[in-house]
């Protein structure tokens, strides 16, 4: 069986599918075919139903909620660090500052919208977002990915999302950020199939962590190298990614309260509700 499995081009997402792409996984019958795009093209395209498994932004997931599963595996939450808001140094913003986010449907924006209610989001790829700030072409923008390690001496950080995650939620939640989603079409079996293929293939990434990344820098797959990309992958792509954990599940508890107290989805969501039902594979085992 083919499975599409779409997933962001930042060094995290790489880290997390490439075990599989590179043969280190047994993935039984099933053959996984990559594609790789930036993550709010991602929550664009899973609004659409385009493909069978997509990497998505947490945030996003109220909305498609109906047409996906949650998947346990290949999650990023930020733990004392997260998306920065950066300026160019004392600027000082006003309360509607022009403001450039990663996209409508990310995590980062869905918290800023929300902590910077008149501020004026212009969304971009998030690739453009610090020469945006560089150039005048905004006041502000939120960095994401391997940006928040290194930008330019010119900036600062005027806010980080931790630390709206923070006041938001209350400290001893770890910060949402995205994760994977299936589509609810696939036969449920499939689907269990795929997200247990999917969890071996982020163990075994983390296993043989210092191979895979020689091999992602030596084929030109990511974006950064060397001490930043292991500092980067230490920061989302660790253990704590391999399956969502009691707490990581609170705080995606956490993060839907807080949008649906601020009228952007009409029902409360509970994320456990949405995950694939493993005692399906369990009564049909035993």
């Amino acid at each position: 069986m083919k499975v599409d499995l779409a997933h962001s081009p930042d060094a995290d997402d790489i880290f997390m599918y490439y075990a599989i792409k590179f043969g280190w996984v047994d993935t039984k019958d099933y053959e996984f075919d990559n594609i790789a795009l930036d993550i709010e093209t991602l929550n664009q395209e899973a609004l659409k139903g385009t493909y069978a498994v997509s990497a998505i932004s947490f945030g996003a997931y109220p909305y498609l909620k109906d047409d996906y599963a949650l998947l346990r595996t290949a999650v990023s939450f930020g733990e004392g660090y997260g998306p920065k808001l950066i300026k160019q140094k004392g600027k000082r913003l006003r309360p509607n500052f022009k403001v450039a986010l990663s996209g409508q449907y990310t995590t980062n924006a869905m918290l800023f919208r929300i902590y910077y209610p008149r501020a004026r989001p212009v969304y971009m790829d998030f690739l453009e977002i610090e020469q945006a700030v560089l150039d005048g072409t905004v006041d502000a923008g939120v960095l994401i990915h391997e940006s928040i390690l290194s930008f330019d001496e010119s900036l600062e950080v005027e806010k980080e999302v931790w630390d709206i995650w923070q006041e938001l939620a209350g400290e001893g939640l770890p910060l949402p950020l995205g994760g994977m989603a299936i589509r609810r079409s696939l036969p449920l079996t499939r689907a269990l199939d795929i997200e247990n293929i999917l969890i071996d293939g982020v163990k075994v990434a983390n296993e043989r962590k210092e191979e895979l990344c020689a091999r992602l820098e030596s084929e030109n797959l990511v974006r950064i190298s060397d001490k930043m990309l292991t500092k980067y992958l230490d920061m989302y792509a660790s253990d704590e990614s391999v399956e969502l954990s009691p707490l990581q599940l609170e705080a995606l508890d956490k993060l839907y309260e807080i949008g649906y107290r601020h009228g952007l989805w009409e029902v409360p969501i509970k994320a456990e509700d949405y995950l694939l039902p493993r005692e399906y594979q369990e009564l049909r085992n035993s």
